[in-house]
C-alpha cells in the first residue's frame, strides 16, 4: 500500500559529482539569450539552439506530447540532432511502440540509453522493486545518472518542459545553465501551455502515446504512473501517494 502523500521518502539518494562551474561571461550570455528568446516561437528557439550548439546538441525525450512536438519540429529544422530516451526497463509498451511510429513518420531514430543493470539485476540488488520503497533512488539510478552518461561530449540539451506543469518548472528559463549535468539547457516549449501543445498535435497529426486517450496525462514508468481523475493536476498520476512530482531531471538546482 502506498504511503500517505505527506510521508517523506525513505532512504538516501546519492548525488551526482559536481560539474565544473561555467564562466560568468557564459552565464550572462545565456541570460541575455533567454531574455531575447522569451517571445520567440519554439521553432525559432530550436533554430537558435541548432545554430549555437549542433552537432554537440542533444535532446532527451520520454515521448510525452511535448517531446513529440519538438521531434516534429526537429524533423524540419535539423533531423540529425542526437535524440535519446532513458530506457529504465519500466516503460509502457505503448511508449516504446511510439518510438517506432516516430521513426517511421520522421526518419528520426531515437536512441535507447539503458542502465548498466537490467531490471531483474537491479531489483535483486535491492531485495525487490526499489520504486516501492525509495522511488527517488530508483529514478536517480535509472534516469538521472543515465542522462549524465548519455550527454558526455555534448554542450547543450533540449527538454520539453513547460512552466505551467509544476512548481519546479514554473521558473524555467528558455535558455539556462544546468549545473546538475554541466550543460546548457534549452526549453523551447517553456512558455507554451498544454492547449498549445495539443492544438499542434491535432493540426499536424503528430504521433502521440495512445495512453493519453485513456486518462494518462503524464506518462513515465508503468509502476509509478496512473491515469488522473477529473479535476486532478496534470502530474497527479506520477508517483501517486508519494510527496514526489519529479524524477530528478528537472528539479531546481540545490
Amino acid at each position: 500500500m502506498s504511503p500517505p502523500i505527506s510521508q517523506p521518502l525513505s532512504g538516501r539518494v546519492n548525488a551526482l559529482p559536481p560539474t565544473a562551474p561555467p564562466a560568468p561571461e557564459l552565464l550572462e550570455e545565456l541570460r541575455a539569450a533567454s531574455q531575447a528568446l522569451e517571445s520567440a516561437t519554439p521553432q525559432e528557439i530550436i533554430r537558435w539552439a541548432v545554430q549555437s550548439y549542433f552537432p554537440q546538441l542533444t535532446m532527451a525525450t520520454a515521448f510525452g506530447p511535448e517531446g513529440c512536438v519538438i521531434l516534429h519540429m526537429l524533423a524540419e529544422i535539423e533531423p540529425r540532432t542526437a535524440v535519446f530516451n532513458l530506457e529504465t526497463g519500466y516503460q509502457f509498451k505503448e511508449t516504446l511502440e511510439l518510438r517506432d511510429r516516430i521513426a517511421r513518420r520522421y526518419g528520426i531514430e531515437v536512441e535507447l540509453k539503458q542502465p548498466a543493470t537490467t531490471v531483474a539485476e537491479y531489483e535483486a540488488q535491492h531485495g525487490g522493486p526499489l520504486y516501492r520503497t525509495n522511488p527517488d533512488q530508483c529514478c536517480f539510478d535509472r534516469k538521472v545518472t543515465l542522462l549524465r552518461e548519455a550527454s558526455v561530449g555534448m554542450k547543450a540539451w533540449m527538454s520539453g518542459i513547460r512552466r505551467d506543469q509544476s512548481p519546479d518548472r514554473a521558473g524555467a528559463p528558455i535558455v539556462g545553465w544546468d549545473k546538475k549535468f554541466g550543460l546548457v539547457k534549452v526549453s523551447p516549449l517553456a512558455n507554451w501551455t498544454k492547449g498549445n501543445v495539443w492544438q499542434l498535435i491535432l493540426e499536424h497529426d503528430i504521433p502521440y502515446n495512445p495512453l493519453h486517450d485513456q486518462g494518462y496525462s503524464s506518462i513515465g514508468c508503468f509502476p509509478c504512473t496512473r491515469a488522473v481523475l477529473f479535476g486532478e493536476d496534470e502530474r497527479a498520476g506520477r508517483w501517486s501517494g508519494y510527496a514526489k512530482t519529479e524524477c530528478g531531471l528537472h528539479t531546481k538546482d540545490e
